[in-house]
């Protein structure tokens, strides 16, 4: 009897769970199902009063299917395709937003996300396997600088772009932004690629160095492909953060062709503030291949968090 009671309380407890999770998944996915459905209807649908879910509804039903009226004018004005012979579908997208800022920023994300994984990636393998003098200290310090956030230095950071614009010839606003990324994310990495070698057993390596190998071929033979998942996920924190950013290569980078994409949508909400379809457009345009990422790397990714969890 009291074993009946027990599954009976178990299999209750386990519904309630999954109605709360799907109760929070619901949640979370409204704004961006809602975002979804404005960038595919028309202006018209978007504006009525009260207003409507779906753009399905005629004068006698209040869905029918057939009638809906899905509209991609958000789209194209974002894209803005104009017949061209010389490329290779016989159109060109001429729109700013993936013309320019799109491709600006996936090379700030991508060169900021492998330059910090790779520096990660050797200093916490320095801090994990040798202690010298002031190894301690060090670490604290890495650790205090996590705390400081970016906003805070943005004055001088932005002061220093301006004089360094000025006296360097070769100055270029995009590298110096690659690097206020790679100093702001490095010290957290190094940390969380720190708490991966150091789960990584040392006899691994000492293995094979007995074998002949090398302590760099050790390194990359046995230690790195280990500690790969933790990498991974450094790498995409790192993309998806400087992906996201706006504020900092808003002020930093002087010329709008070398602006990212979150400054493409704030011009496009400047130019379209009554056009919420270009904006929703726009706005999942931006996001899509953040999500396309995660989706091609989302085992990696839980595999090292759950692994850094349980490390920790």
């Amino acid at each position: 009897m009291a074993k009946n009671i027990h599954i009976t309380r178990r299999i209750r407890n386990n519904r309630l769970t999954n109605i709360a999770l799907i109760l929070v998944t619901l949640f979370a996915i409204l704004p961006i199902a809602t975002t979804i459905l404005i960038s595919f209807k028309e202006q018209a649908d978007i504006t009525r009063k009260p207003p409507i879910i779906f753009p399905c509804d005629t004068p006698t039903k209040a869905f029918d299917l057939s009638a809906c009226r899905w509209a991609v004018e958000g789209y194209q004005r974002v894209f803005a395709p104009k017949p061209s012979e010389n490329a290779l579908l016989g159109f060109e997208l001429t729109g700013n937003l993936i013309k320019t800022y799109i491709p600006n920023t996936t090379l700030y994300a991508f060169s900021t996300a492998f330059f910090v994984m790779l520096l990660a990636s050797l200093s916490g393998f320095a801090f994990s396997r040798y202690h010298f003098k002031g190894h301690n200290a060090l670490m604290t310090g890495i650790f205090a600088v996590t705390g400081v956030p970016l906003l805070t230095n943005l004055l001088a950071l932005y002061q220093m772009a301006i004089t360094m614009r000025k006296s360097v010839p070769f100055f270029d606003d995009r590298l110096f932004l690659i690097f206020v990324y790679v100093g702001f994310f490095l010290p957290i990495s190094v940390w969380i690629t720190k708490g991966f070698f150091d789960a990584i057993p040392r006899e691994l390596e000492e293995s094979a160095l007995i074998e002949g190998c090398t302590p760099l071929g050790a390194l990359f033979r046995i230690t790195m492909p280990l500690a790969m998942p933790g990498l991974i996920s450094v790498f995409l924190l790192t993309f998806v953060s400087v992906w996201n950013e706006f504020i900092v290569a808003y002020l930093l980078v002087s010329k709008n062709e070398y602006k990212p994409a979150m400054f493409g949508l704030y011009d496009f909400l400047s130019q379209n503030i009554v056009n919420l379809q270009v904006l929703a457009a726009a706005c999942i345009i931006i996001a899509s291949p953040i999500v396309i990422l995660f989706l091609f790397t989302r085992r990696t990714f839980f595999k090292a968090m759950v692994e850094g969890a349980v490390k920790g």
